[in-house]
């Protein structure tokens, strides 16, 4: 008996011994060849071969430097032929022993991914289905080489790709398909083609060939209207002349320009800035571009920041652990670098042949066997040759390798005899900035009411790049990937750094808050110390747990529960004991591997600004902590309906915390932790200790100046005892006003940080 044959599909047959025939249907598959390179036609092999098509042979370049590329590697190790033919033809005729390798195979269609080899005629129209290629930009728009980065630079609103029958010409062959998307602001070449032409025209390419294998494919043919015929590139021709470099990691600059050191450059109406954030370009429309990010003819890389100062940097003498670490990363690189007989400082990583998946694992190993040396890709990028790349993993070590040197502007005030230095701007992304609108507005010191300084007034804009910055730094800085052992390293260092400078910490404490010094100095200052070691503790103790499932039949299965980081959290504090309630919120908050946004109060902003100062010089990377003084109904409503905000911590009255349980609800569902007002009372009874009540009485009511939120605001005394009571602890209060006021004097003579009572 003959089975039909449906028009797309194979139907197999198989009948059970005793059960229903059952059906099971295949679509129509072909016979490829893939011509062409790349880990983009890697990704389209994989692919094609995961949906039931049978891949012929590959035919790709030959290896370089020893490396077979990636599309060949796939290939060899599934046992597809592999052909790594150098060229096709010879003065204009294809090569006979080419041609007949080529035809060995029997594809039935030809698919060029990427493909940088001139592909003979005979060969493109030889298979029974023909040749279709994959371009990077929407035909008939931009043919030819460097589809993307014209796509770009005309200012197209759309990007895309196109999947085109092969022909004659050049990318003018009848349409396949085509797929778009919109252009964001900050594109580059590479942001371009990872969110939308890789991923997609991977998928692209599969539905293509699945098209043509159940015959719907169609043709299309190209208008001519609108064509553009791009050039190569060639770096003769680049108009902007700085030693012939590279721009990577721009951005479109929305904030306000920074001040910098002008570069003249070639065809361009006005001079570069190169800033301390990196090099500024203007454009002929206005608008200005921040370039992060310079590589040189040479590959080497440098921050766009560095540019006038390149090559300054002094060579370092190794330590004998940091030679013991140095011949590892040499063993490292040797073993990457197979082709290469002997490593010597000159040695160029990528010139030996390595690629950018040797980068990743480059720095996983270094990771793995130099005790967690924590490296970005960038930081190959930046030292492509072993001596220069052992000089700065060294400097990381040392914590010499500062991305961008920290520049802080401070209000220097003599107080308490020392110089108290106090920023006074936003932290954001690792960096002090004024608010984004210019506002500041007068901190004042409560016990005389005179303005200690001026403090910038965070805005909306300010909050989200705050909280853009945050969000960055967990999902794809050095944080996120930071193991846990190193956090808690970074968070003993802090503490460190808190306790060294201590006497400062608690003198601006008293200045912005109205704080007793030697109550800031032992409390507010010193339990902060403590309570970021007591979390630096937890950082590689934070497990999860697991549950065996007894009803379960047999009993192989169990739960487990896996304690992760929420991302994002926001901290809302109050003014009684601004820096110890920031180090309660945010030790816990950094221990579990999240990062945060802080507004502190208002009226104490700067203990806060100060700490973010240290974080810095404890090593915390950029974006991991960010400080945004300001007021709570512009920042600290902003932080309660960002969607981006994971959770939220507050402090402060019921009737705030009431609006912020609501905003945060009705935003994202983020969690929320609320310590709201209260109203505590002491109820004395008659068979008391009186001297001992009434002296925890009064303290109960006038620590820290009464600003506590456990503060017992309330006295409940027993009748018979009540005006005892109250005699003991009027009399106490003439005592401790006269006390207080001749230390005030002293204070006033020693230090001047009370001024006048």
């Amino acid at each position: 008996m003959q089975l039909p044959r449906p028009a797309s599909l194979t139907q197999w047959i198989w009948r059970g011994a005793q059960g229903p025939t059952v059906s099971v249907y295949f679509k129509n598959k072909l016979k490829l060849a893939l011509i062409g390179q790349s880990l983009f036609g890697q990704e389209v092999y994989h692919h094609l071969c995961k949906e039931g098509h049978r891949v012929v042979g590959v035919f790709t370049v030959p290896d370089k430097d020893g490396k077979a590329d990636p599309l060949a590697l796939a290939a060899e190790k599934d046992g597809t032929p592999v052909f790594k033919f150098p060229r096709w033809r010879v003065k204009g005729k294809t090569i006979k022993e080419v041609a007949e390798a080529y035809k060995s195979v029997g594809a039935e269609l030809n698919v060029l991914p990427f493909c940088t080899q001139f592909i003979p005629m005979d060969i493109i129209d030889s298979p029974k289905h023909g040749s279709i290629i994959y371009h990077p930009s929407i035909l008939p728009r931009h043919r030819g080489a460097s589809a993307i980065n014209w796509t770009l630079i005309m200012g197209d609103k759309k990007a895309g790709f196109s999947v085109f029958w092969a022909d004659d010409g050049l990318d003018t062959g009848p349409i396949l398909l085509q797929r778009s998307c919109d252009i964001e602001p900050n594109d580059t070449v590479d942001a371009l083609y990872n969110r939308f032409l890789f991923p997609e025209g991977i998928k692209a390419m599969v539905e293509a060939v699945q098209l043509i294998a159940d015959g719907k494919a169609p043709r299309i043919p190209q208008r001519e209207e609108g064509a553009t015929y791009e050039g190569i590139q060639k770096k003769e021709n680049a108009e902007v002349d700085l030693q012939m470099v590279t721009f990577y990691g721009s951005s479109l600059l929305k904030s306000s320009v920074p001040p910098g050191e002008p570069l003249e450059i070639k065809g361009a109406k006005k001079p570069g800035l190169v800033t301390k954030n990196g090099l500024v370009l203007f454009g002929n429309d206005g608008k200005a571009l921040m370039v992060r990010n310079l590589q040189f003819e040479d590959g080497r890389m440098i921050p766009a920041s560095q540019y006038f100062s390149a090559g300054e940097t002094s060579v370092v003498e190794l330590t004998a652990e940091e030679v013991k670490v140095a011949e590892t990363i040499k063993v490292i690189w040797a073993g990457i670098l197979s082709n290469v007989p002997v490593i010597e400082d000159s040695t160029d990583f990528f010139k030996s042949g390595a690629s950018s998946m040797d980068v990743v694992r480059l720095v996983e190993e270094i990771r793995q066997k130099c005790g967690g040396i924590q490296l970005q890709n960038e930081d190959v990028y930046m030292a492509t040759k072993f001596g220069d790349f052992i000089q700065k993993v060294v400097r990381k070590l040392r914590g010499e390798d500062q991305e961008v040197e920290l520049v802080v502007d401070y209000v220097s005030k003599e107080v308490n005899e020392m110089t108290v230095k106090m920023p006074y701007q936003c932290f954001i992304n690792g960096q002090f900035t004024d608010a984004d609108d210019g506002k500041t507005y007068d901190t004042i010191n409560p016990t005389d009411g005179s303005t200690i300084c001026k403090v910038s007034y965070a805005s909306l804009a300010d909050v989200d790049k705050a909280v853009a910055a945050a969000k960055d730094a967990f999902e794809k800085g050095e944080w996120g990937r930071m193991n846990a052992r190193e956090r808690g390293r970074l968070m003993y260092r802090l503490a460190d750094l808190l306790e060294e400078n201590q006497e400062e910490l608690a003198t601006i404490e008293a200045l912005d808050s109205g704080a007793v010094y030697t109550l800031a100095l032992k409390t507010h200052i010193g339990m902060s110390v403590q309570t970021f070691r007591y979390f630096a503790g937890w950082c590689d103790k934070i497990q999860g747990s697991t549950i065996p499932i007894n009803q379960a039949r047999p009993n192989h299965n169990l739960t487990f529960t896996k304690k992760e980081p929420l991302g994002v959290c926001a901290i809302i504090i109050p003014w009684n004991y601004p820096l110890m309630m920031l180090a309660w919120k945010s030790a816990a908050c950094l221990a579990a591997g999240n990062t945060l946004v802080l507004k502190p109060a208002q009226v104490t902003p700067l203990t806060a600004l100060k700490f973010a100062e240290l974080s810095v010089k404890a090593g915390f990377p950029k974006g991991v902590i960010n400080i945004i003084p300001g007021s709570g109904g512009i920042a600290g409503q902003r932080l309660s309906e960002h969607p981006d905000i994971r959770k939220l911590g507050f402090t402060g009255s019921t009737a705030i915390g009431k609006q912020i349980m609501k905003s945060c609800a009705v935003s994202n569902l983020k969690k929320v932790s609320l310590e709201l007002g209260g109203k505590s009372p002491l109820i004395i009874f008659n068979d008391c200790e009186l001297d001992k009540a009434v002296r925890m009485g009064m303290g109960a009511v006038f620590f820290n100046k009464g600003e506590n939120c456990i503060a017992a605001g309330r006295l409940f005394v027993e009748e018979s005892i009540h005006d005892k009571f109250v005699t003991r602890v009027v009399r106490n209060l003439h005592i401790c006003s006269k006390s207080c006021i001749e230390t005030a004097f002293y204070l006033k003579r020693t230090s001047g940080i009370i001024d006048e009572f």
